[in-house]
């Protein structure tokens, strides 16, 4: 678990409470819409999740974690410093902050946490995020980390952006 002033974030499990706050998130038609442009439905949503826990299995200081306002005890976001095999040297960096929250700082805070995190890894040599290039937020957050354009590329047929950081 790592904190941040009043969020924390913790590794997703698999419980049912977990799968819950995925799919309350990955479910809003608001979140999604810059992440693939629609909600995913539950079948889609647990496809997705049980992806989630194997990537979560790699390792235990990386994966997808839910964000945990501390005050109140709910759901923020979620936020994820992923890699794909336990021998990379690259892992992505990726938030997904629900709208009640949008607008309050969380994503730049967890953002320069997870990039200072990622940093203080050994085993790591740098980051890379993916954004739909409409998302002028995210990219702002992502510069002030230190992240460059390196190229725009399409995903499932959804425009994306990948911005990297290179330590």
């Amino acid at each position: 678990m790592l904190e941040f002033g009043q969020y924390k974030i913790l590794k997703f499990v698999n419980t049912t409470m977990d799968f819950d706050y995925y799919f309350q998130m990955v479910n809003d038609e608001k979140v999604m819409e810059m992440i693939t442009g629609k909600p995913l439905d539950y079948a889609e949503a647990r496809e997705d999740f049980k992806n989630l826990l194997k990537i979560n299995a790699i390792s235990p200081n990386f994966g997808t974690f839910k964000i945990i306002d501390k005050t109140k005890g709910c759901l923020v976001g979620l936020a994820k410093l992923e890699i794909t095999e336990s021998k990379t040297e690259i892992a992505e960096l990726g938030y997904i902050i629900i709208p009640e929250y949008w607008g309050k700082g969380i994503g730049t805070l967890i953002s320069t946490n997870l990039v200072s995190y990622a940093k203080s890894t050994k085993s790591l040599k740098g980051l890379f995020a993916i954004i739909d290039p409409k998302n002028i937020a995210s990219r702002k957050i992502l510069n002030k980390n230190g992240f460059q354009f390196r190229e725009y590329k399409d995903f499932d047929g959804l425009p994306g952006e990948i911005l990297e950081l290179v330590f």
